[in-house]
């Protein structure tokens, strides 16, 4: 008899997850650091005070009982969905958006205008695309903005003889890789910075260097992968799954192929291209988060169907449908917030970052700027927020550069990469929204990319030791 392991779906993971987490607040003690409201980059944001760990009992005479048992697990899913509420709009405002688009035939024969375009150099579209998401998320912390993009650069390249692993890295690795090897992202290094302490950005020219370095092996990896798979299909790790999803991804463009590109279409795609470049314009000069962006999308979906001819009933039936299309990814969303939910509710969040802070005291610089890296990649699981993350442990594991000689943007490099955890973690929501929305199974995803993932690893790890050295 042969043993085959069976990765379990992904709302049963998030759920083992929350489970597992629960177990761990019997587990750890207790504690928690003061915090105080602290202005950065424009924004107060709530930071731990150095020096203020205490323990907190487990259970309080006359207080609340600090373990999570069965009723704080089964309510998780409903808080955690609570507290992602604005998320979770968004996607779905999203979702009905594309529902609408959809339904007016512009994406289907757009496809086909581009896929002729590029013939012969289809291969082209990889890099570029790259190259865009990765500038967003190094410059303006593009993340949760690029779910609207994967069914689009999946469809593309689908339409090219690709993969819909191959479009999904496009999108994917392009955003998280140019987060982690950040430059100017104002959730990332910059809030971190500000936190730290450290004025300006004094190693802007080094970061540069990174996100080339960064860039250049994701771009080489996906090209490697897409050439492979277009020269024999068969070995592409969704051959089967692409098989029952093609009619999905690429819905219209049968149809669009052998009709002309309307002025209808056209002007729905132009309202849609115009509608991401305010997005844009937004999110670089008026810091724009999810509403502004969920307004945009919405005013664009409205525009789409009526220059789009279709009827208002068509409209709004077309944007259930989509909303409906994206429900799985938003309410993974919420589940997976309620982990964190109840990593709170034990307070043992603060405990783990104490614990681990008091072991990194006089070690050699290279040591500490590795076991940092590492440190950091944990707090990136329990705490998948890069602001909430830097606002966590940074106040507490930056003054540690003083006592080992090692410059404060050296703890910002290995903070900065903690976003690589978003590549591969389960805790990940826009990791786990994205591959629901594409079709691709978390098992799949990670197998294909861990060896990536690994390289970049030693390289946060590189980056950092070489920070440390650099002149403050």
């Amino acid at each position: 008899m042969t043993w085959k392991i069976r990765i379990p779906d992904t709302y049963t993971l998030c759920f083992l997850t929350i489970v597992f987490v629960a177990v761990l607040t019997w587990i750890i003690p207790s504690g928690e650091y003061q915090r105080t409201s602290q202005a950065i980059g424009g924004t107060i944001k709530q930071v731990v005070v150095p020096g203020t760990y205490h323990l907190v009992p487990k259970v309080a005479v006359g207080g609340k009982d600090l373990r999570q048992g069965f009723p704080e697990v089964l309510m998780a899913p409903a808080k955690g969905i609570q507290a992602a509420a604005q998320n979770i709009a968004f996607v779905l405002i999203v979702g009905g958006t594309f529902g609408i688009i959809g339904r007016t035939g512009a994406i289907g024969a757009g496809l086909i205008w581009i896929t002729r375009a590029l013939k012969g150099s289809e291969s082209i579209i990889i890099p570029v695309g790259m190259l865009v998401f990765w500038a967003a998320a190094s410059t303006f912390g593009m993340a949760e903005e690029t779910l609207p993009f994967f069914v689009i650069f999946i469809a593309i390249l689908m339409a090219m003889g690709y993969d819909s692993l191959t479009g999904f890295m496009v999108v994917g690795l392009g955003a998280h890789i140019g987060y982690a090897a950040s430059t100017l992202n104002p959730f990332s290094v910059l809030i971190a910075q500000g936190i730290a302490g450290v004025p300006g950005n004094p190693q802007l020219w080094f970061r540069f260097i990174q996100w080339v370095i960064c860039m250049s092996v994701g771009i080489a990896f996906v090209m490697r992968y897409a050439r492979r798979v277009k020269d024999a299909p068969e070995t592409s790790r969704v051959f089967e799954p692409d098989q029952r999803n093609r009619a999905y991804f690429l819905a219209g463009i049968e149809t669009a192929g052998s009709q002309p590109f309307s002025l209808r279409q056209k002007l729905v795609i132009l309202g849609f291209s115009s509608g991401l470049g305010f997005i844009i314009w937004g999110l670089m000069a008026r810091a724009w988060y999810m509403d502004e962006i969920s307004m945009v999308f919405l005013g664009i979906g409205i525009f789409s169907g009526m220059v789009g001819g279709l009827p208002e009933r068509d409209i709004a039936s077309s944007f259930v449908q989509g909303c409906r299309d994206f429900v799985y990814a938003s309410v993974i969303l919420g589940i997976i917030r309620g982990v964190l939910v109840v990593a709170e509710q034990g307070k043992i969040i603060d405990t783990i970052l104490y614990e681990l802070a008091s072991r990194l005291h006089g070690l050699p610089a290279i040591a500490f700027t590795t076991l940092m890296v590492l440190t950091e990649n944990l707090f990136a699981v329990l705490v998948p927020s890069s602001s909430g993350n830097a606002a966590m442990t940074m106040p507490v594991l930056g003054p540690l550069g003083d006592l080992v000689g090692v410059n404060k943007e050296a703890i910002v490099t290995a903070y900065q990469y903690s976003s690589l955890m978003s590549m591969i973690s389960p805790m990940s929501g826009v990791l786990m929204a994205s591959l629901s929305i594409a079709r691709i199974s978390w098992s799949t995803w990670v197998k294909t990319t861990l060896k990536l993932f690994l390289v970049l690893e030693a390289l946060a790890i590189l980056f950092a030791a070489v920070s440390a050295y650099l002149p403050a």
